[in-house]
């Protein structure tokens, strides 16, 4: 198919020719309305009537994602690696294959995710102080101008007076941004249902998915999660305390981990643009095959990520943050949570696999999953409505956390948690899909 720029468009029907003198002459009329000639309508090809072919973008250059370790492509036997009554119907071992994709070194870190908060936080406040413009009905933010934000100065807090707790919320009358305000507007296009109803004739905006989305941690799961138990101090510090600031970010639902991803793609792509560069796939969370591949690090019939059925070395020391024996919490080191990159990663260079949090996955909660699932990136999916019953909205978290017994902690273990609940103990990590030419920087 020729380009849009190489012909002026000319309205004729073509049926109607009647001799070859009114074929002439229109073929005379297309070359003389011609836009531009080939050779020149594509800057850079020579103009030799050859075919060369035109790269969409620039040259792809984007360097190794930071945090990020590349997981090649392989096979390996999803599910139980020993003999498990209980789940002979719910994860039967089966084989397969998964393709390359990049993964987060560490769960996302309560520093990371602030990331996110806080360009909530400064987008907000420019729309509100009006620091950009309109275009085509969106206001575009002037990021230079909401760098200069002064936080502490009484005149801006005045100008965002929207954000700001209201007075009968406030503590001796100090003025503190709301954690409700900071809501992110999430706009993604429906892929799956527009590739089933593509015959359909539907307008692209029907695929179009909008919705806003509360994004500030809920911190009160400290105390939510356990009856008569003392943890407030982790509820006032965990989040906003530096000391915690390389530790997994948790209170965060699977809506919320969804929406990180797609401000981080966001992000990422309007740098790219801004420099010219080709735009990248989304970063999303991992689906529960590739979760497990990534787990078990190339050992296809390990336990554990370590690649044993022990969960202590051959000094004695435990290899993971988890709950040992019968709840001597503190013996691996750490009370609650540890540094994401606490502990010897696996051969894939993942920390934190088996302990520490458990891990939201995209995969929707199935018992039966695995009897269908194709044999190729097999994963189930379903976008749970707000509407839809609870049994919809369950979705699989792998890994175990500082709280579970040591059975949770196998690559193989699955379980499930509400697509809108958060809990103390459950965080997450992103992948994402890059070309074939980026693995040569893995390293």
């Amino acid at each position: 198919m020729l380009s849009k720029d190489f012909f002026c468009p000319i309205p004729f029907n073509i049926m109607k020719m009647k001799n070859l003198s009114t074929l002439t002459a229109l073929s005379a009329l297309m070359l003389m309305t011609a836009c531009g000639k080939l050779g020149k309508s594509h800057k850079g090809l020579p103009d030799d009537g050859q075919l060369h072919g035109v790269s969409p973008a620039n040259a792809y250059n984007l360097s190794k994602p930071p945090g990020m370790v590349y997981i090649p492509p392989g096979t390996f036997h999803m599910g139980p690696s020993d003999e498990d009554v209980n789940f002979a119907y719910t994860a039967r071992n089966r084989q397969t294959s998964i393709n390359g994709f990049w993964m987060d070194a560490t769960e996302i870190t309560n520093n990371e995710y602030r990331q996110f908060t806080n360009w909530v936080r400064d987008s907000t406040a420019a729309t509100l102080m009006q620091y950009g413009k309109d275009v085509d009905g969106h206001f575009q933010i002037d990021w230079k101008k909401a760098s200069t934000i002064k936080w502490g100065d009484k005149a801006t807090i005045e100008k965002i007076d929207q954000m700001v707790v209201v007075p009968d919320n406030r503590i001796f009358g100090k003025k503190e941004i709301d954690p409700n305000k900071l809501v992110y507007h999430s706009e993604t296009f429906d892929l799956k249902e527009a590739a089933q109803k593509q015959n359909e004739g539907k307008p692209r905006g029907q695929y179009i998915r909008k919705k806003d989305v509360k994004i500030y941690p809920d911190t009160l799961v400290w105390i939510r999660d356990f009856s008569y138990s003392y943890n407030e101090p982790m509820t006032k510090r965990y989040y906003s305390h530096p000391a915690f600031g390389n530790y997994p970010v948790v209170g965060v639902n699977w809506t919320q981990a969804t929406v990180f991803c797609e401000w981080r793609t966001r992000y990422l792509n309007s740098f790219l643009e801004r420099k010219k560069m080709a735009t990248e796939s989304d970063f999303r969370l991992p689906t529960e095959s590739e979760w497990e591949y990534a787990s078990r690090g190339g050992r296809s019939q390990s336990m554990f990520p370590w690649g044993n059925y022990y969960l202590r070395n051959k000094k004695g020391c435990l290899l993971a943050n988890f709950k040992p024996g019968r709840g001597n919490y503190p013996e691996d080191g750490g009370f609650y949570t540890v540094r994401a990159d606490a502990y010897w990663p696996n051969d894939f260079g993942l920390y934190c696999m088996a302990g520490n949090v458990a891990e939201w996955t995209s995969s929707f909660y199935y018992e039966g999953s695995y009897n269908f699932q194709h044999d190729m990136n097999p994963d189930i999916r379903w976008n749970a409505k707000d509407s839809d019953p609870p049994r919809m909205k369950r979705k699989v978290i792998r890994g175990g956390s500082w709280k579970d017994v040591g059975y949770f902690l196998q690559t193989s273990t699955r379980t499930y948690e509400y697509q809108d609940t958060a809990k103390s103990y459950i965080g997450f990590r992103c992948v994402i899909d890059l070309p074939p030419t980026m693995t040569n920087n893995r390293r």
